[in-house]
């Protein structure tokens, strides 16, 4: 069966809450741990099924935002969503507390029972209708972003379509580019700042229901850090402002002399070449093809994989004015299906689709079969270590993409992968402050985004645009809105992936069996045992990151 052929039907929400107080009784009354996991497989069955249908609306949706049948259904799961996380967590407890525990612990994994923990520090009946008001909230901006109308050189465009003006080769271009979306967040930013503020209020309110001092110790609950706490994220942010960003600042000098401009302008930001970026070769059907090709010679796990995503029609990647902008992968539980959504846009970016979404969709893949399903449910430090490393495990094929440039497009994505690091700490620590201080206004937390600028990319020259010159960039990254304290995971990952890089470089088949152990050792393990295992450095380790820049 294609993806498109999926039929969809609304979760029957009710009948998903009757299950689990029934699930939940039984599990009350098991009289054993063998009766328990017995009964823990037919909630795999319910929370299966919950998951598929959710995400199958949400993706139908993210494929065309105009959609008013599953715009119907997304508000639908926004409103279900707290009421079944809050049955989930009611069930979980109940293991957490059974006199079996041990049993189970033994079937699902320490790790398992310590998400449990996190998730009921995390979740609590009373937040139901502030969940719901924040789940509206974050469908409104990430409607307000996908549906934006930019006029651009007598077109009209949404952000993703933008991204080929903004790296053109062409410096009038690019400036005009950027210029425009400056003027279309410029009509926006208000609106922008009055969601914020809602959701800094919403968010802050329900950590107070739950105890916290902040959103930030909720934050880091719901983010599943089962394995480290702020003092480790502040003690990484502190090594990459040592050893990072000087690092960068250098990478930053060569680049300024390639492109041969006086200064570096916000407008140069995503550029590496006075000739222009390397792009691919072909249409994004011959994109697929090479993809299809590379994998296949990578290993046979790969060309199972990626055969698989073809034959079945997982990947819908062409841009369109009315898709979502972003790329994700997601996975549909009951058909063991990844999915993968993208942009393409004509850019390099259409590439890092084809490696980074599919180093998480090949790590599901290799996961499907795997009966305890919590040995699936990654943290997203981990994941992004698998869809990092892809990134680099595939560059020798790049010659398949972008011909006589590849090597170009080496030496392009290496330079943006570490000069990413102190960009992605900076949407960290943002996060952390105004957090910390909720009554901040919008016009202060512009101010705390202007600060960190300096701090973290003091290169760029934003020639007093009225928007990203005033502390604006922030909100165009939607994590924030979305999903509050991920992309520090980007950061730890990045450094890990490195580590991948300065493996293969000595013996790339030594790096790739690493790798799939690391694919498939999932959740079993916590972070840094894990990490330890498939034979990588933590990130948090004192020498980590100076040895990688050396």
């Amino acid at each position: 069966m294609k993806f498109s052929e999926i039929p969809y039907e609304r979760l029957d929400g009710d009948a998903a809450a009757e299950k689990f107080h029934e699930l939940i009784q039984r599990q009350k009354q098991a009289a054993s741990g063998e009766e328990q996991f017995a009964i823990h497989k037919e909630y795999y069955q319910l929370s299966n099924h919950i998951m598929t249908c959710r995400e199958l609306a949400m993706i139908r949706y993210d494929m065309d935002m105009t959609d008013a049948f599953y715009e119907k259904e997304r508000e639908y799961y926004d409103r279900l969503e707290p009421e079944l996380k809050n049955l989930d967590n009611a069930y979980h407890k109940v293991l957490f507390e059974s006199p079996f525990r041990p049993y189970m612990e033994e079937k699902i994994g320490k790790v398992t029972f310590k998400n449990m923990e996190l998730a009921l520090r995390a979740m609590d009946e009373k937040l139901i209708p502030l969940c719901q008001e924040e789940n509206a909230l974050t469908s409104r901006y990430t409607k307000l972003i996908a549906t934006a109308k930019i006029p651009f050189e007598g077109g009209v465009y949404n952000l993703s379509l933008m991204r080929r003006f903004m790296t053109d080769s062409d410096r009038s271009v690019r400036r005009r580019a950027w210029q425009a979306v400056s003027g279309y967040f410029m009509g926006v930013t208000d609106e922008i700042d009055e969601i914020f503020d809602a959701m800094v209020k919403n968010r802050t309110e329900q950590a107070r229901k739950m105890g916290y001092e902040n959103y930030i110790e909720l934050g880091y609950c719901r983010m599943n850090r089962n394995s480290y706490g702020r003092a480790e994220v502040e003690s990484f942010r502190r090594q990459v402002k040592e050893f990072i960003v000087p690092y960068v600042a250098g990478l930053q000098e060569e680049r300024r002399k390639r492109l041969g401009v006086e200064t570096l302008s916000y407008v140069d930001q995503d550029m590496y070449f006075a000739e222009g970026n390397p792009k691919p070769v072909g249409a994004p059907e011959e994109i697929l093809e090479a993809g299809k090709r590379m994998y296949a010679e990578l290993s046979p796990e790969t060309k199972e994989f990626f055969d698989f995503m073809m034959e079945h029609g997982l990947l819908d990647v062409l841009g369109r004015k009315t898709k979502r902008q972003g790329g994700y992968m997601d996975y549909l539980p009951e058909y063991r299906f990844p999915f993968i959504f993208a942009n393409f846009n004509g850019t390099s970016g259409d590439v890092d689709v084809i490696t980074h979404e599919c180093g998480h969709a090949f790590q599901g893949y290799l996961m499907r079969d795997e009966e305890i399903r919590e040995y699936a449910d990654i943290t997203m430090e981990t994941a992004e270590i698998h869809s990092m490393a892809m990134e680099y495990f595939t560059e020798p094929a790049m010659e398949k993409f972008f011909g006589a440039r590849a090597d170009d497009y080496r030496k392009m994505h290496l330079e943006d992968g570490i000069s990413f690091v102190p960009y992605g700490c900076m949407v960290d620590e943002f996060q952390h402050i105004i957090y910390e201080k909720p009554e901040l206004t919008p016009k202060e937390r512009k101010g705390v985004w202007k600060d960190l600028e300096r701090e973290y990319r003091p290169h760029i020259d934003f020639e007093g645009d009225p928007f990203f010159g005033e502390g604006g960039w922030w909100q165009r990254q939607g994590h924030i809105f979305q999903t509050p304290f991920y992309y520090i995971d980007y950061c730890l990952s990045t450094v890990c992936a490195l580590q991948y890089k300065r493996m293969m470089d000595a013996d790339y088949d030594k790096a790739w069996q690493s790798y799939l152990k690391l694919c498939r050792l999932s959740a079993k393990k916590f972070y840094v045992p894990m990490l330890q295992e498939a034979g990588l450095e933590s990130p948090f380790a004192d020498g980590c990151i100076r040895k990688l820049c050396r």
